[in-house]
């Protein structure tokens, strides 16, 4: 691959913004790569574990190209956008394998269209703060992180958690690892949408720790998403076994 065809990719190679776009997208799509042709190993009840773990990376792979050339032409609004398309699509998913992985000890649908309109309305709410009614962005947000908690209740201390106690076992490893990305991998997110609406609101203070939200975000949904299917994919291996 010559110079000019790796500038045409990355587009300026010193912009940290462009070059965690591309970093971004490729390991997301080698992680697709990894765990569709890995499928086949397992049982077939924990395949589609693993495949939704496959899509949710795929998504967000797709969406990453975009998003970098986006961030290229300078069209800001253009990546908020095309990032809560892809969280809508890849979040939800990401609370289904809550109830994939506990469907070995009887979790029901309930739980997981709970888990869905939780993750929507998280979302939703905070997609509207940020672009559509910026003047009230407190307002939406604290909704966003009422559903936020919500979903964080129910992974450690509702349902699902009595659910992976249960299981016990790897099933219950498995459900920890994975609550804790969710209480600690998912922080970066209301940070990022504090940075990104604090003008004029009461925690403007926010805006001047200097963050560059992009940055931020393309690392921890790197290691969000890809390792959350790392955790599915090693409890699937573990059952197959």
């Amino acid at each position: 691959m010559t110079n000019s065809t790796l500038l045409i990719l990355l587009g300026d190679v010193n912009d940290p913004v462009n070059f965690t776009f591309f970093i971004g997208c490729m390991a997301m799509m080698a992680a697709s790569a990894f765990f569709f042709l890995s499928l086949n190993q397992f049982d077939k009840k924990w395949r589609t574990s693993v495949l939704v773990s496959g899509l949710i990376t795929f998504i967000a792979a797709v969406h990453y190209w975009y998003m970098k050339e986006a961030a290229m032409d300078g069209a800001v609004e253009n990546i908020t956008a095309f990032r809560y398309v892809d969280w809508i699509l890849t979040v939800p998913l990401m609370c289904v394998e809550f109830y994939l992985i506990l469907k070995v000890a009887g979790a029901k649908k309930s739980l997981l269209t709970k888990m869905i309109v939780l993750s929507l309305i998280m979302l939703v709410t905070g997609y509207m703060g940020e672009t559509v009614f910026r003047d009230q962005a407190a307002m939406w947000g604290f909704f966003s992180a009422v559903a936020y908690f919500a979903i964080v209740y129910e992974i450690w201390l509702g349902g699902a958690a009595k659910l992976a106690k249960e299981a016990g076992g790897d099933v219950l490893a498995a459900h920890k690892i994975l609550c804790w990305f969710v209480l600690v991998g998912w922080i970066i997110y209301p940070l990022g949408y504090l940075v990104g609406t604090a003008d004029g609101q009461w925690y403007s203070s926010f805006a001047e720790l200097g963050l560059d939200m992009n940055v931020l975000y393309n690392i921890a949904d790197a290691i969000n998403k890809i390792g959350f299917g790392l955790v599915v994919y090693s409890l699937a291996v573990k059952k197959t076994a």
